[in-house]
């Protein structure tokens, strides 16, 4: 079981919560599991990592749809600090590590207060669904 102090835990987002193994990402993308939540999309998997934390993740926004690299890092800002806000949702209702990449679909930018709303639904699904797996 991996748990984490919560009246020690800062809301940060460190070194060790993000996704940075290229294995890892790989096997996210052939094994993992989608959920969605317009305009965001999560794919996860159940895996071990060597991370203290019970959970890794990336973040990601297609080229395709922003040119600009100022423009993807700027989205990429923002879902970072969005799911920084909402990420004691996931650690109060996971026992096993997990890990899992979250993508921006939308062709323009919206503004922070949808992103964050988005990904509060996005993460309460998230848990519904391993909740649902752990049952059967």
């Amino acid at each position: 079981m991996v748990s984490v102090c919560l009246y020690f835990m800062r809301f940060t987002l460190g070194k060790d919560e993000r996704l940075k193994s290229r294995k890892l990402i790989g096997k996210l993308y052939e094994e993992g599991i989608s959920i969605k939540v317009f305009p965001l999309r999560m794919v996860y998997i159940q895996a071990e990592h060597t991370s203290k934390y019970p959970a890794q993740v990336g973040v990601s926004v297609p080229k395709r749809n922003f040119k600009k690299a100022v423009d993807r890092n700027r989205i990429k800002r923002l879902l970072r600090e969005a799911y920084r806000k909402e990420k004691l949702t996931v650690y109060n209702n996971i026992d096993k590590p997990y890990v899992f990449m979250i993508s921006y679909l939308a062709k323009e930018e919206w503004e922070y207060a949808n992103i964050e709303h988005k990904m509060k639904k996005l993460l309460t699904l998230f848990v519904q669904d391993i909740s649902k797996e752990e049952k059967s």
